[in-house]
């Protein structure tokens, strides 16, 4: 087949998407059959599907087959904005509603200019080994103390995850990560031309033969894991997992990138506690306190120390003066603390409302956590149920959003739980639980 014929075949499809005549959650035939209808060659259908599945428009569920993928987003929520309008189930910064007195508070003595003046200007030495020291006593738990000295701050924590990967993963390199994990990783890994490699999970998160063997198949530049309540699932690695996977990472000469950015929610120590020399801890302000508390952290060996901060520097990455200056002051007077603490506890609330409101229904969560796994039953699948929810004002992420391999989607969707009242939230899963029960054809149909 030419080119041009092939081309058209796209086209055709993407046309009927568009135009609605294929809708989201439809099953496309399989590869071969779809090849004997058209009368071309099975390797043309798989490109095909393939140029489909890399624009977004399908998306494929393992043991399940083919189906379109949901509406693209509105231009209000392109580039990871917040819904306006809706019950916002997809964007997981936690927000309360005494945050921003206490931040007020903390912030006040910037509405002096003498002190607004030195918090704008430029980063001196002094300023930053200050941060530091304030930094390392806010970040250290009973079983974890870190070294103010082995502290680099960055704007964000997706800005500490990407000077990491960037640091320690070279173009074409090989990164190692769960197979259903964090978002953001996939368009970071993309940008910084790193390969990942999806590495198999259970209960308690990465599986040590899944490492061994993918190491094995392709040396590995390096590991992200995500050990503490994991996103999106919500496991967290038990202690004798913890221990495996650290004595592997030394076998195998693997650093490793261990995001924290959850932690805060919970008592579990981080891998670098038993494994200082090998692991670059990710954490920042933004779940902790508040998205415009833009400060991220990087705790990295000592080995590593010039290489990540000269990565930080070229890649522009570096925290800016008066955000380095309003979270230092979060942490040094409480505020920070103060808004953690309160998280812990609103966490367990809106984990309670799942409980109650979904209790008929297949869910994975931690009674730590902002944010749970929903099974759906067979009639539903995950693109499909988000365009229901969406039709319904309520905006979630399917599965299919935080797969590393294409086409190897479970059939479920996460659920975020922060940004709503307790009361929107409530709202929002007993219309979920209704929409799980109901049949997808009769769902629409009712629309």
């Amino acid at each position: 087949m030419t080119a041009t014929a092939y081309a058209a075949l796209v086209d055709e499809l993407a046309a009927a998407i568009a135009a609605g005549r294929l809708k989201p959650g439809d099953r496309l035939p399989p590869q071969r059959a779809f090849a004997y209808h058209k009368g071309i060659a099975a390797s043309t259908a798989a490109r095909v599907y393939g140029e489909l599945l890399r624009r977004g428009l399908i998306v494929g569920e393992v043991g399940r087959g083919t189906f379109v993928a949901g509406a693209r987003p509105s231009p209000g929520t392109v580039g990871g904005v917040p819904h306006d309008g809706r019950i916002d189930l997809e964007f997981n910064f936690p927000m309360l509603p005494l945050q921003a007195g206490l931040i007020a508070r903390s912030l006040a003595g910037l509405q002096r200019a003498d002190v607004l003046g030195a918090a704008m200007a430029p980063l001196t030495q002094g300023r930053l080994e200050a941060a530091r020291a304030v930094a390392a006593r806010f970040l250290a738990t009973p079983r974890w103390q870190p070294q103010a000295d082995r502290l680099i701050f960055t704007g964000s924590g997706r800005q500490s995850i990407s000077a990491a990967v960037a640091s320690l993963v070279p173009v074409g390199g090989r990164l190692g990560t769960e197979a259903i994990t964090y978002a953001m990783i996939k368009g970071i890994a993309a940008r910084l031309g790193v390969t990942l490699v999806p590495l198999a999970m259970d209960g308690e998160g990465v599986r040590p033969e899944a490492l061994a063997k993918a190491h094995r198949a392709g040396a590995l530049s390096a590991l992200y894991l995500q050990p503490v309540l994991q996103n999106p699932i919500g496991h967290s690695m038990s202690a004798a997992r913890r221990a495996e996977i650290v004595r592997l990472a030394a076998r195998l000469g693997l650093y490793m990138i261990e995001d924290l950015v959850y932690g805060f929610l919970s008592d579990d120590p981080p891998l670098a506690s038993q494994a200082e020399d090998r692991a670059i801890v990710v954490d920042s302000l933004s779940k902790r306190v508040a998205p415009g508390a833009a400060v991220g952290f990087l705790h990295v060996p000592s080995a590593l120390q010039d290489k990540v901060e000269a990565t930080v520097r070229a890649g522009t990455w570096s925290v800016s003066p008066l955000a380095l200056d309003t979270g230092t002051r979060l942490m040094a007077d409480g505020t920070a603390a103060e808004i953690g603490r309160l998280k812990r506890a609103d966490a367990r609330r809106r984990q309670a409302i799942v409980a109650d409101c979904l209790a008929g229904c297949r869910i994975e969560a931690d009674p730590r956590s902002y944010h749970c796994w929903l099974y759906l039953p067979g009639g539903w699948r995950s693109e499909a149920f988000a365009a229901a929810a969406a039709r319904r004002g309520i905006a979630l992420t399917p599965s299919s959003t935080f797969t590393v391999a294409p086409g190897h989607a479970p059939n479920a969707v996460r659920l975020a739980l922060g940004l709503p009242t307790h009361k929107a939230l409530r709202t929002a899963l007993t219309t979920l639980a209704r929409l799980v029960a109901s049949d997808p054809d009769a769902a629409e149909a009712t629309e």
